[in-house]
C-alpha cells in the first residue's frame, strides 16, 4: 500500500525534475552561442571566420550532414537528420550562394541535385567536427564519475523521453493538474460551471511529463534529478 507521504515525496521529486527540464532547455539555447564563439576563436583563417560569423546553427548542421554523407541529396538530409524539406532547400541555396557547397546534377535526372562541399566548406566542416570532438571528450571525462547502473538509467530515461510525446491528449483521460496547479488532485468538472472551467489552466507539456515521470519510483526519480543536474549544468573543463 502506498503511503500518502510517499505520494507527496514523489510529487515533490517530479516537480524538481520538471524544473530541471526547463533549465536544460535554457542551457541548450545558451550553448548555441558558446559553440559559435568557439568556432570563431578557433577558425583557421579570416575567411573561414567571416563565413562562420554569418552562418546560423542550422546552416552548420546542414553542412555537417552534407560533409558526412556527400554526395547527398536534400531528401536524404531531411530523412537522416530530421530537417524539414523546406529548411534543407533554403539552407542549401544559401550555402551554394556562399560557395560553401556545390550542386551536382545527374546526367540522367536533371531534377535530382546532389551536394558536395567546396574547399572552404571542408574547412568549416573540419572545424565543426573538431568542436564536437572537444565536447565529446569533456562529456566522456565528466560521465566517468557515474556507475554503470546510473549510466544505464540515464540512457533508458533519455531514450524514453526522446520517443515520448509530451502533449496531453483527451484520450489520456482527465488532466492530472488541478486549477491550483497541484498534480493528482480530483477534478470536479461540470458542463454548466463555466467559471470553474475557465479557472483551470492546463499546461499540456507539463501534464505529459508528469504522467511519464509518474511511472518511475522514488529511487529512480532521485537518480534522474541528480544525473540531469550534473550532466547538463556542470561546466566542462578543457
Amino acid at each position: 500500500m502506498i503511503k500518502p507521504s510517499d505520494n507527496h515525496n514523489k510529487e515533490h521529486l517530479i516537480n524538481e525534475v520538471l524544473e530541471a527540464v526547463k533549465d536544460i532547455q535554457i542551457k541548450f539555447q545558451a550553448e548555441d552561442d558558446e559553440e559559435k564563439e568557439w568556432l570563431l576563436q578557433n577558425s583557421p583563417n579570416p575567411e573561414v571566420q567571416e563565413l562562420v560569423e554569418e552562418m546560423t546553427v542550422t546552416m552548420l548542421h546542414v553542412l555537417d550532414a552534407i560533409g558526412t554523407l556527400e554526395p547527398v541529396n536534400g531528401i536524404t538530409i531531411s530523412k537522416q537528420f530530421g530537417f524539414s524539406k523546406g529548411t534543407v532547400s533554403k539552407i542549401t541555396k544559401r550555402l551554394v550562394q556562399k560557395n560553401i557547397i556545390l550542386p551536382e546534377y545527374l546526367p540522367d535526372n536533371k531534377k535530382e541535385v546532389l551536394f558536395r562541399m567546396t574547399e572552404r566548406g571542408q574547412d568549416i566542416y573540419r572545424l565543426h567536427q573538431a568542436m564536437h570532438q572537444q565536447i565529446d571528450l569533456g562529456a566522456n571525462r565528466f560521465l566517468q564519475r557515474y556507475t554503470e547502473e546510473e549510466l544505464q538509467f540515464l540512457v533508458h530515461a533519455l531514450r524514453e523521453t526522446a520517443q515520448a510525446s509530451w502533449f496531453h491528449s483527451e484520450k489520456d483521460g482527465p488532466s492530472i493538474v488541478s486549477s491550483e496547479g497541484m498534480p493528482y488532485a480530483d477534478e470536479a468538472s461540470s458542463d454548466n460551471d463555466n467559471e470553474n472551467t475557465e479557472a483551470v489552466t492546463i499546461n499540456e507539456e507539463m501534464n505529459e511529463i508528469i504522467g511519464m515521470l509518474d511511472m518511475l519510483n522514488s529511487r529512480d526519480l532521485k537518480k534522474a534529478k541528480a544525473v540531469l543536474e550534473d550532466v547538463f549544468f556542470t561546466k566542462y573543463e578543457d
